[in-house]
């Protein structure tokens, strides 16, 4: 008897399989086209087009430049951009400086850059405590910070999205572009998290 039998796929995997079954059966979508969909959001969209954009900034020191002066055009060299962010402000941290963001009024976010925001953004919570207790929430993160360390927060609105370019962690002189792309989360481009090896 086989002790690790095949886990059964959650129901909605189940059901959306049997939609586009059915989709694909009726002539209504072409099932090459859903896949070259989902392969645009898994490579396309999301924090490893934001993790490709903070790896350049930290080998290329004019692109760079290019990124905190127009967070937007720096990203299209790369690729990266679209709706959700019209307008790019790219904040960068420091040994004497911690930027987060947040969006105060609902959940604005550079989606084609960091992918879907997660869940805890959305939360009143985080949206009201980022504001108000900017220091203490983060330590619940699990990112405590220097009491020295100037913690400035960047309410995201709908004409101007944030991201922040962390800083490069010690030990990453040796690694390549995309070995220091690897390490960067979407956490990281938020501000509540530091990029570690």
């Amino acid at each position: 008897m086989d002790k690790n039998p095949p886990k059964e796929k959650p129901w909605q995997a189940v059901r959306t399989e049997a939609v586009e079954s059915l989709l694909v059966e009726l002539g209504v979508i072409d099932s090459a086209r859903v896949d070259e969909i989902v392969r645009h959001y898994e490579e396309k969209v999301g924090p490893k087009g934001g993790a490709r954009v903070v790896a350049r900034a930290w080998v290329d020191p004019d692109f760079k430049q290019r990124l905190l002066a127009d967070g937007l055009a720096a990203c299209a060299e790369l690729g990266l951009g679209g709706p959700e962010t019209e307008k790019l402000h790219v904040v960068e941290n420091s040994a004497t400086v911690h930027n987060a963001v947040v969006c105060t009024l609902c959940s604005c976010y550079p989606w084609p850059i960091l992918g879907v925001p997660p869940a805890w953004y959305k939360s009143s919570a985080y949206r009201s405590r980022m504001v108000r207790e900017p220091r203490a929430l983060l330590g619940e993160m699990g990112l405590t910070l220097d009491p020295s360390v100037e913690v400035r927060v960047w309410d995201s609105v709908s004409e101007i999205r944030y991201l922040v370019l962390p800083e490069r962690p010690a030990g990453t002189e040796s690694c390549s572009e995309e070995q220091l792309a690897a390490l960067v989360t979407r956490d990281s481009m938020i501000g509540v998290a530091k990029v570690t090896v």
